[in-house]
């Protein structure tokens, strides 16, 4: 039961979808456009930069959320946090109510780790972002942080279980991934270098017209 409590609570937080909501709201299919995904990268691609932040921010929040309120209901049971944030992350790509059809998962993966170990969340956000710079696809985000998670949480964690979790949910971010790195070795991914320059050159010709 206990277990179960933890399961439920992330899934159905998970569920929850502000990719969803804004493409309704702003009557834009982002099924049919960008990368296809519920998420907040394609939000951000489709919608702009504003959506695509509030959808980051969401996403994180209720992976957050979903840990904390799973310790909170289940005090007794040391995997409860984290078992309830993987299951965020579950909710968060297979929603039910969307035909099991989400997002990728990488804002709520990150909300998790943020809510399980904060100083492991920076960590893995700084390895992150320096990969994706480097390779310059940003699938390197999400694998890097998938790889080094359970690696870095079993040296400053003990539970058993809790490890066990930080495996499972990393596999299941690199399974739902491998098709962007399919796209990245044909090159048909978009580059990350390219996308911050081209918004580099959007800002400097915003702010030139505005001297004007």
């Amino acid at each position: 039961m206990r277990v179960f409590l933890c399961i439920l609570n992330g899934y159905l937080l998970g569920s929850l979808s502000p990719a969803a909501f804004f493409s309704k709201l702003k009557d834009t299919n982002l099924r049919e456009k960008g990368t296809g995904n519920l998420g907040a990268s394609n939000t951000m691609l489709v919608m702009g930069r504003t959506y695509g932040i509030l959808v980051a921010l969401f996403d994180i929040a209720k992976a957050f959320v979903s840990v904390r309120l799973g310790s909170w209901l289940v005090p007794t049971l040391a995997c409860a946090g984290i078992l309830s944030g993987a299951f965020a992350v579950v909710g968060h790509i297979f929603p039910f109510y969307m035909h099991f059809r989400g997002g990728k998962g990488l804002a709520a993966f990150g909300g998790l780790l943020l809510a399980v170990d904060p100083f492991l969340f920076f960590i893995l956000l700084a390895a992150a972002v320096g990969v994706m710079i480097a390779v310059n696809y940003s699938v390197g985000a999400p694998m890097t942080a998938a790889i080094l998670f359970p690696l870095l949480y079993r040296l400053r964690h003990d539970d058993l279980f809790s490890v066990i979790i930080a495996v499972a949910v990393s596999l299941l971010l690199i399974g739902v991934h491998i098709s962007n790195i399919e796209r990245a070795a044909r090159g048909d991914e978009m580059k990350v270098r390219d996308f911050l320059m081209r918004h580099l050159s959007a800002k400097e010709e915003t702010v030139s017209d505005d001297v004007k």
